[in-house]
């Protein structure tokens, strides 16, 4: 290509406006698993991060394209510790293995609530390799610092829902800590960093905070299978946090059941 010609086409491309900016997640399901588990790590740093986990971010490529991912290799029984709501808690599991077991759980149910992860070796350590949701500001952002209304403030509502009920099945240590939930510039919600969950508990952390279910999150719950549960989150869960939360399950449908047996459908459940 002559002078001229490559000067016509850097004038060219000047006047093409900018690719918009990515948001949410730019790969989902088992595209986006391959892709962490095979892409290439071209830079590990830490970032400025309110976790006590110490993540840091990774860049990955495939050769195509560049895609951010958070990295954490944490795995750790504290055995006493100070959670986020001020509780001292006593042998608490702190392991990078309970990010994936939160995305196969989500998975397994359906919701889309917790970005790709995987197991890999990063820089010499095991931990885990999660997919960074882009365009995204954390609920505690949205709801103290900014105000922002979302613009349908019902579908939002059910979407966080989701969120309480994932948080007392996996009995998440930091339910309060609202930097722990993502929002997209869709306004698409996700649940993020469970280092802290899955705690042995048979009983849920806080029941009232369950007031109205997704017909379709019940109906996965009542159709999950204990030999399903132990066969996907197996490698990542030991046997009494698999025992505490199959318990957890069977509490949540009971509960449901009592809610609408109290209240009737229309104020408990919705599609």
């Amino acid at each position: 290509m002559n002078i001229v010609a490559t000067l016509l086409l850097l004038a060219a491309q000047a006047g093409q406006p900018a690719a918009p900016s990515p948001t949410g997640l730019p790969l989902t399901g088992a595209e986006a698993e391959s892709f962490l588990a095979t892409a290439q790590v071209v830079d590990l740093e830490k970032y400025e991060s309110l976790g006590i986990t110490h993540p840091r971010r990774a860049i990955l490529s495939d050769g195509e394209r560049k895609l951010r991912a958070v990295f954490k290799d944490i795995d750790v029984t504290h055995v006493e510790e100070q959670t986020s709501t001020g509780k001292r808690m006593l042998n608490l599991k702190d392991s990078y293995k309970h990010e994936i077991a939160a995305y196969q759980l989500s998975q397994l149910l359906g919701l889309g609530l917790v970005p790709p992860c995987v197991e890999r070796r990063v820089a010499g350590h095991v931990g885990a390799l999660c997919l960074w949701v882009e365009g995204a500001m954390t609920e505690y952002e949205r709801a103290i610092v900014k105000k922002i209304i979302p613009p349908d403030v019902a579908a939002y509502n059910e979407q966080l829902y989701d969120v309480r009920l994932f948080l007392q099945l996996t009995w998440d240590t930091d339910f309060a800590n609202g930097s722990n939930i993502l929002v997209d510039a869709d306004w698409k919600v996700y649940k993020v960093d469970a280092t802290r969950a899955f705690r042995g508990t048979a009983t849920l952390r806080d029941e009232e905070s369950l007031t109205r279910f997704r017909r379709q999150t019940l109906g996965a719950l009542e159709s999950l299978t204990r030999e399903h549960l132990d066969s996907s989150l197996g490698p990542w869960l030991d046997k009494r946090q698999l025992d505490g939360l199959w318990q957890r399950r069977c509490r949540i449908l009971e509960l449901a059941r009592e809610r609408v047996a109290s209240q009737g459908e229309a104020a408990v459940l919705y599609d």
